[in-house]
This record gives structure tokens, C-alpha cells and sequence, in this order.
């Protein structure tokens, strides 16, 4: 048997993967849900957060449907280099609330031989591609659009719906100031 091919085969390849959608489209719940996968098959998984994102808890990523997994707040998504050293599987929630070097971060740890998960919306509540989402979709290896269900008229909805006069493109909140809608039922804010 020729065993040279076998030296061949790629070892330690990391890569990116991205979850993205509208809020309440599960994007919190399916990176807990790879991310626990990950644990099940022994693999070392470090989880982060930015530190602003404390609607629910302050020490864990937390879906709408209330599925927790514990995780490290972070400022910066520089501080992921230092504390995701040892891990093999590298979550990150709410990407959306990064600065673009969020990307750079991304492509190093994957470079580096691990697995980079990143759930975040790809819109802001204007519809408007939600910074530094669309960067990263551009050099993910793999991409999963969640949909949510509009709570106007039940289409599959991809929208963000701000209930709230605030003109802030970041405002954290929940179902008090956030709904899916669809794209006929979003209604966009007037420009400022």
C-alpha cells in the first residue's frame, strides 16, 4: 500500500463558521447547540461575549428560548487571542457588537488550526447590513441564515423591527424593544 498520499492529508485546519439572521431567529440557540456538540466529542470550547450584551446574564451566552452556556465577557475581540489559546472550538455571540476587527481575530484563530463559530445579525434595525457582519460572511467557509417567524402575519421573517423611537444603530434589548418581521411587514425608521 502507498502510504505517501497519506502525508498529504490536511491536519489542524481551522476554519469559520458564521450563524447570522434577524433577532429571535435561534442564532444564540444553534451556536450553544454546536458549541455543546463540540464538548460532547471532548473537544476544548471557549466561549465569548461582549461585555455590553447583559440583557440576561453577565458569565453566559443566553437564547431568547432561555438555553445558557457559559462564556467570558470581552471588550475587545483582541482579548479572545490571549484566552482562547488552549481551545480547539472558539465561540462567539453577538458578533455584531464587535469592532471590524472582529474579522482579523476570526481569520488568525482560524488560521491557527481552530474551529470559529460566530452567531450574529447580519442587518441592523434599518435594514442595513450590520457591521462587521457582512466581513466576516465574506470569508467564512460556512454560512447558516436563520429565519424567524413575523409576528404580523407569520411569513418567514429576516428583519429586525425596532419598537422604540431611539436612533442609535446599537440599542440591546430583547422583545421590549425588538420583533421579527418579514419584508413586507418591516417598516424602516426614517433616516436621521
Amino acid at each position: 500500500m502507498d502510504t505517501s498520499a497519506l502525508h498529504n492529508v490536511p491536519r489542524n485546519i481551522g476554519w469559520i463558521e458564521v450563524v447570522c439572521g434577524c433577532m429571535f431567529s435561534g442564532k444564540t440557540e444553534e451556536l450553544i447547540r454546536r458549541a455543546r456538540r463540540a464538548q460532547i466529542a471532548k473537544q476544548r470550547v471557549a466561549i465569548f461575549k461582549p461585555r455590553l450584551d447583559n440583557r440576561y446574564s453577565l458569565e453566559h451566552i443566553v437564547s431568547h428560548s432561555e438555553q445558557t452556556l457559559v462564556s467570558t465577557p470581552v471588550d475587545d475581540a483582541s482579548e479572545i487571542l490571549d484566552l482562547s489559546r488552549e481551545a480547539q472550538v472558539v465561540g462567539i455571540d453577538e458578533g455584531q457588537f464587535f469592532k471590524p476587527n472582529l474579522v482579523e481575530v476570526c481569520e488568525f484563530l482560524a488560521n491557527q488550526g481552530k474551529r470559529v463559530i460566530v452567531a450574529g445579525l447580519d442587518q441592523d434595525y434599518r435594514g442595513k447590513p450590520f457591521e462587521p457582519m457582512p466581513q466576516l460572511l465574506a470569508v467564512a467557509e460556512y454560512i447558516t441564515k436563520t429565519l424567524a417567524i413575523c409576528v404580523v402575519c407569520g411569513n418567514p421573517a429576516d428583519r429586525t423591527q425596532r419598537k422604540t423611537p431611539q436612533s442609535a444603530r446599537v440599542v440591546v434589548g430583547a422583545k421590549d424593544i425588538y420583533e421579527a418581521r418579514c419584508r413586507q411587514c418591516f417598516e424602516p425608521p426614517a433616516e436621521p
